[in-house]
């Protein structure tokens, strides 16, 4: 896969693109490429293997500029519109993880006419009444300066597994990895640390908006994000459904790639 900057109004975006095919847009989440991971993983390998692949960086992560306007959803939107206007995608199928996963959600109910199908893995945004998302920014602290055992049980199943620990060691890790990790942070806490904390009050009251198909995928193991969520996004939507990953936490796509890109696969190969 290879990476290259686009200009968006005199803000540079990274993007890595591989594939071909229909147009397919991947937004991230934190433990994800440009989250915690310069170079892609095996699922996203997996879904270029079938589309084009678009795969941008949100402001300030990766080697995308930092822009210093967007403190809310709503521009992160308006960014994204942008971008899309200048790589000319008019109706693509949209695909997002976790935080990534709101945004897109954010995107489809706002203009519905620009995705074809829509798919969230673990997807942040909704208010769900005692049923809250964890508290990721508590968790991103190391115990002692050195321990990152609570963030890994967060975000996956088995926080012991090799990938997690690739993505999120203990101790101090390599500076770019650090980095990586940091302007992600930072990108999350100017959209979701204060309150409304990973959410947008008005999301799930906007969701029928989007009438084609949705698939909603949960980890059973999911710690961040709980089952009810899926389960509001699935209802609110005109036309979606949930597929389960059993035994994968919050980051099924890392934890079981290829069972999570075969899903996705499966998902947009059907006619509408």
């Amino acid at each position: 896969m290879s990476g290259r900057p686009v200009d968006v109004r005199g803000r540079s975006v990274w993007i890595v693109e591989d594939g071909d095919g229909a147009p397919l847009v991947y937004l991230h989440g934190l433990a994800d490429l440009h989250g915690a991971s310069a170079e892609p993983l095996l699922f996203h390998r997996e879904l270029a293997e079938n589309f084009a692949l678009i795969a941008p960086a949100h402001p300030g992560c990766s080697l995308t500029d930092e822009d210093e306007d967007i403190d809310t959803i709503e521009e992160v939107v308006f960014h994204y519109l942008e971008l899309f206007d200048v790589l000319k995608l008019d109706c693509f199928n949209l695909v997002g993880s976790d935080v990534g996963g709101w945004i897109a959600a954010e995107i489809a109910v706002r203009h519905p006419e620009r995705i074809a199908k829509l798919s969230l893995i673990g997807a942040a945004g909704l208010f769900v009444p005692n049923e809250p998302i964890a508290d990721l920014f508590w968790e991103s602290h190391p115990v002692d300066g050195v321990s990152l055992a609570g963030l890994r049980a967060l975000l996956f199943g088995d926080p012991e597994q090799s990938i997690a620990r690739e993505l999120f060691p203990d101790g101090r890790g390599e500076i770019d990895q650090e980095l990586l990790r940091y302007r992600t942070y930072r990108f999350l806490s100017r959209i979701g640390f204060n309150p409304p904390y990973l959410h947008h009050r008005l999301l799930r009251a906007r969701l029928y908006r989007f009438k084609r198909p949705v698939l909603i995928i949960h980890g059973t193991d999911d710690r961040l994000v709980p089952r009810r969520h899926a389960e509001e996004y699935r209802n609110g939507f005109s036309d979606a459904e949930i597929q389960t990953i059993d035994g994968a936490g919050h980051s099924p796509h890392l934890e079981m790639p290829e069972q999570t890109a075969r899903v996705v696969y499966d998902f947009l190969q059907r006619e509408l």
